[in-house]
């Protein structure tokens, strides 16, 4: 831990956690990730749509693409269908050569995939660096609990 995280972490006063706390730090986070993007020349829904493919670890229907990214970001289906079509134009996603009605992802796609993740991944080290893996573990359980709580208002809202 760096003196700065140590020191950063101790004077803070903490709010309780709640919708703003959680909107601020998405946001901020999601600035980075934005910028790291751009500077590949791609944006956080190709991001996104990029990383639901790559963990599909192999072919994946045009369909269960669009309803990975819709269910993550919950946005509408012609958008995600919209950053589909986009990564195939760019080349960083093709038909696959076995059943042409599955995608996949190019090379040029894994490639941008596997440098976006490096370049986020050294900024969230950056970011959670001095925080106690115990804090870790609780935040991430908290942020859990009301995602799926979350999510069964929208389901419930549907």
């Amino acid at each position: 831990m760096t003196d700065t995280t140590a020191t950063a972490t101790a004077t803070i006063a903490a709010p309780p956690l709640n919708a703003r706390v959680i909107a601020l730090a998405h946001y901020a986070g999601r600035a980075l990730v934005e910028r790291v993007m751009a500077g590949h020349g791609s944006s956080f829904l190709q991001n996104v749509t990029l990383r639901a493919a790559a963990v599909a670890d192999g072919s994946i229907t045009p369909d269960a693409l669009a309803a990975e990214v819709t269910d993550a970001l919950k946005i509408d289906k012609s958008d995600a269908d919209a950053v589909i079509e986009e990564l195939i134009t760019a080349n960083l996603m093709e038909a696959d050569p076995i059943d042409p009605s599955w995608i996949q992802l190019t090379d040029a796609g894994r490639d941008l995939y596997a440098r976006s993740s490096a370049d986020t991944g050294a900024i969230a080290a950056r970011l959670y660096d001095g925080i106690p893996a115990e804090d870790l573990k609780i935040a991430g359980r908290v942020l859990t609990l009301i995602a799926q709580r979350a999510n069964a208002e929208l389901a419930a809202a549907a």
